[in-house]
């Protein structure tokens, strides 16, 4: 491969790449909201049911656990 179409793949492929940064930025940063939200509303479903809120919140802890495997996964990925 020559040079120059060394330098037309990266080209044509940048546009492509941003696109990708930015929808992976902006799934990090709204994972947090989402999980919060999500964190609520099975609280609420459970204390409904007749659970102790604090037992609720202790079985809600999952989500949060979970989000910062994905997220510790993600970095891992990134960095190397």
């Amino acid at each position: 491969m020559s040079t120059v179409s060394i330098f037309t793949t990266v080209i044509k492929s940048f546009p492509h790449l941003v696109l990708m940064t930015l929808s992976l930025l902006w799934m990090y940063l709204t994972l947090g909201r989402r999980v919060r939200k999500t964190r609520k509303a099975f609280e609420k479903q459970l204390i409904q049911q007749g659970m102790s809120k604090e037992d609720a919140k202790r079985l809600s802890v999952c989500f949060e656990d979970l989000k910062n495997s994905f997220t510790g996964m993600l970095k891992q990925g990134i960095i190397f």
